[in-house]
Parts: structure tokens; C-alpha cells; sequence
């Protein structure tokens, strides 16, 4: 977990937060133990802003991963930061149910398993 919540916070370092001033970092790993970080990047138009963990999974998906075994989320906050919704229905679908650790600054941290941050969540089989 140490290791990943470390590639996070140096993500969170890159983040583009001109707007909000909140940055947040993400990293996911795969299932052979590469890494794949994100990090938020604002726009103007506060709708097209992507979080830091559908950063990370959509730099790996266009890598051709597909097999995801642990994400960890770091933010500067006082109370640990969940996923928003959005992430949190992106990483379902991604992902599954894996571990999900979310770490702030001062060394506080977490760990859930991602079907807690999403119970009774939607995804392909409801379309088949």
C-alpha cells in the first residue's frame, strides 16, 4: 500500500488545479505490478475537468491493460477524499471490486474495497 500511496503524492505534484487549487493524485496497478498514475486536470469549463483516477485507468486502458489489482487516491485534505461518483462508476467498471486506498498529506490513510464505494453499483450485466 506504502508504495502505491507514494507514486500517487507524486502525481498529485503535477496535477493542474488553477481553478479549485485542489490536487489530486491517483495510482493504479495491474495485474503484472506496473503502475499507471494520474492526476486532476482542470478546464475552465469545470465539466470537462478529469479526475485523477480516470486519468489513471484511461492511461492504462490505451495502453491495453485491462486487469486492475489495487488504486490508491491522495488529496491535501484533512478528511480522506473518496473517488466522486463519476470515478467511482469508472473504476467499477474497470476494475471491479479491488482494494481502494485513499491517503492525505499529513500520512492519514485508508483502505475499502471499491464495491463498499459503490454498492449495488450498474455495469455490463444489466445490458445483456
Amino acid at each position: 500500500m506504502k508504495d502505491l500511496i507514494e507514486k500517487a503524492t507524486k502525481a498529485r505534484e503535477k496535477a493542474f488545479a488553477p481553478f479549485s487549487k485542489f490536487k489530486v493524485g491517483a495510482a493504479l496497478e495491474t495485474e503484472e505490478g506496473e503502475i499507471y498514475t494520474g492526476c486532476n486536470i482542470e478546464n475552465a469549463s469545470y465539466g470537462l475537468t478529469m479526475c485523477a483516477e480516470r486519468v489513471a485507468i484511461f492511461k492504462a486502458v490505451s495502453e491495453g491493460k485491462t486487469r486492475f489489482t489495487r488504486l490508491a487516491v491522495v488529496a491535501d485534505t484533512e478528511n480522506l477524499t473518496p473517488p466522486c461518483g463519476a470515478c467511482r462508476q469508472i473504476i467499477w467498471e474497470f476494475c471491479g471490486d479491488i482494494p481502494l486506498f485513499l491517503a492525505n498529506l499529513s500520512g492519514e490513510t485508508a483502505s475499502f474495497q471499491m464495491g463498499e464505494m459503490l454498492p449495488k453499483a450498474f455495469d455490463s450485466k444489466f445490458l445483456k
